[in-house]
C-alpha cells in the first residue's frame, strides 16, 4: 500500500523543508521505496538536496496534482510532498474537487499530514483548521520543531492538542541543530548523509559529528512512529533451492 505524506504547516519558516530533507534521509537509510515531490517554485529544498528523488510540483496545476495519484498507484511506495508556505488552499482544492480521499480509500492509499509547529500561536490554530477539515478521514504527525521554538506550553494546554490526543495522533519532536552547522550544510548544497560523513562538504569534524548526533535523535523519533505509517521496504526475492 503506498501512503502520501503531506508535509506542511502552513507558516514560512517552521522548518517543513528540513523535515522532508530529513525523512527523504530517513528513507534512504533504512531502503524504503519513495518518490519526493517539491512544490517551493522559487528554492525547493528537495529538488536541490535530493534531485535524484525528486519533482517539481505546481499545485494550483491540477494536472501537475495529479501526479500524485499517479505515483502512488505505479509501486508501493511513500509520496513525501514538501509543502511550500502558503500552499494550502490549492491543496484542500485540489482534494475537494476531486474527492480525492473518497478516491484514496478506494485506491488503498493511505494520506498522512505531517504538520510543523513552531512555538506560535498561529501554528496551533491551524492544526486546528486542519482536524476540522479532514477528521479521521486521515492520518497526522504533529512535530514540535525545537529549531523554530523552545516553549510549547501553549501547544500542550491547547484544544489542538486535546484534539489530536484523543485522535491517538503521533508526535514527533524534532531537536534543535546548531544553526552554524545547518548554515555550511545549506551553503555546502549537501544531503545530510554527506553533511554527516564527507569532508568535500566543508563541515569539519565536529560540525559532522553534531550531524550525525542530530540526525540520529530523529531517526529514533521516526523510528518510533515507522509501524503502519511508512511503506515498508519490499522483501528480498528467495532464490531456488536455496
Amino acid at each position: 500500500m503506498s501512503k502520501i505524506h503531506f508535509v506542511g504547516g502552513e507558516k514560512g519558516g517552521v522548518g517543513k523543508s528540513v523535515l522532508a530533507r530529513l525523512l527523504a534521509q530517513y528513507h534512504i537509510d533504512q531502503g524504503l521505496p519513495f518518490v519526493a515531490f517539491d512544490t517551493d517554485r522559487s528554492h525547493g529544498a528537495l529538488l536541490r538536496f535530493y534531485a535524484d528523488y525528486s519533482r517539481p510540483m505546481v499545485l494550483d496545476d491540477f494536472e501537475s496534482t495529479d501526479q500524485l495519484m499517479e505515483a502512488a498507484l505505479e509501486t508501493d511506495r511513500d509520496i513525501l510532498v514538501d509543502l511550500a508556505a502558503q500552499t494550502s488552499l490549492p491543496l484542500h482544492r485540489w482534494i475537494d474537487q476531486n474527492d480525492f480521499l473518497a478516491l484514496a480509500d478506494e485506491e488503498q492509499v493511505q494520506v498522512v499530514f505531517w504538520h510543523v509547529l513552531d512555538d506560535g500561536a498561529d501554528a496551533i490554530a491551524l492544526l486546528d483548521n486542519l482536524f476540522d477539515r479532514y477528521g479521521h478521514a486521515v492520518a497526522y504527525v504533529v512535530v514540535k520543531n525545537y529549531g523554530r521554538g523552545k516553549n510549547f506550553s501553549a501547544y500542550e494546554a491547547s484544544q489542538a492538542r486535546a484534539t489530536a490526543q484523543a485522535m491517538g495522533v503521533a508526535a514527533v519532536d524534532l531537536p534543535d541543530l546548531n544553526a552554524a552547522t545547518m548554515r555550511k550544510i545549506d551553503h555546502g548544497s549537501a544531503s545530510l548523509w554527506a553533511a554527516a560523513h564527507t569532508k568535500e562538504t566543508g563541515l569539519g569534524l565536529m560540525d559532522r559529528q553534531r550531524v550525525k548526533v542530530w540526525k540520529n535523535r530523529v531517526y529514533k523519533q521516526f523510528d518510533q512512529v515507522a509501524e503502519g505509517l511508512f511503506t515498508p521496504a519490499p522483501a528480498p526475492e528467495s532464490l531456488d533451492g536455496c
